[in-house]
């Protein structure tokens, strides 16, 4: 199991490395439109689709490698202060009353986007005779499609983080707090957490 956790990690990692490389490609596509435009008074009609559609794909296949990587926002605040059966505890109920929901819908409906694109031969309608679009929204349901096998990975991980006590490793694992200098700063020992954790997870909710 572990291992094939830990392929999914490494699947949307290199999926992410690989599209990080469209970082360099506007980069380039930016700064020569604007000498092309100032320098050379010759501005491409077709430069703004290109921007939009090189930044929503970077954005869009970036989903995965953020979330194997624990990129997302989070209140590490809080959290990271939690056991791991607290914290895993949180994490499922999350993915499965909001995350697996609303990326099959993503998906889902990303599917039936793009093929009506595709139907059409949809082009850009901001300029006239502008690139073709069904390239770009069919990254969509692509994007959506492994952004949820990563989040399933995710939720094997919490119910194996509930079994045994403790997080299985990932290929990388990133902290974006660090707890024990927040710990210093804002003078909180473990033994007032663990107190907090267990009122926490002992409080029985109100009728």
């Amino acid at each position: 199991m572990q291992k094939l956790l830990l392929f999914v990690d490494k699947l949307s990692t290199w999926i992410g490395h690989a599209f990080s490389l469209f970082i360099v490609a506007l980069t380039l596509h930016v700064s020569w439109e604007v000498f092309a435009r100032y320098a050379l008074d010759a501005p491409r009609a077709w430069a703004f689709d290109a921007m939009i559609m090189l930044y929503g794909t970077l954005f869009m296949m970036a989903g995965a490698y953020t979330l194997a990587k624990g990129g997302h926002v989070r209140g590490d605040v809080l959290y990271g202060f939690f056991r791991p059966r607290t914290q895993a505890t949180i994490d499922l109920v999350l993915y499965i009353v909001f995350f697996i929901p609303g990326v099959i819908a993503l998906t889902y409906a990303g599917y039936f986007y793009a093929a009506e694109s595709w139907a059409i031969r949809e082009s850009s309608n901001i300029t006239a005779g502008g690139p073709p679009y069904y390239p770009f929204k069919t990254v969509i349901p692509v994007a959506g499609a492994i952004l949820l096998l990563q989040g399933v990975v995710e939720i094997i991980r919490c119910v194996i983080c509930l079994k045994q006590g403790h997080w299985p490793s990932r290929e990388e694992d990133v902290e974006e707090v660090d707890v024990d200098k927040l710990k210093e700063m804002v003078h909180v020992r473990d033994e007032d957490i663990q107190k907090l954790d267990e009122l926490v997870t002992r409080k029985e909710p109100r009728q």
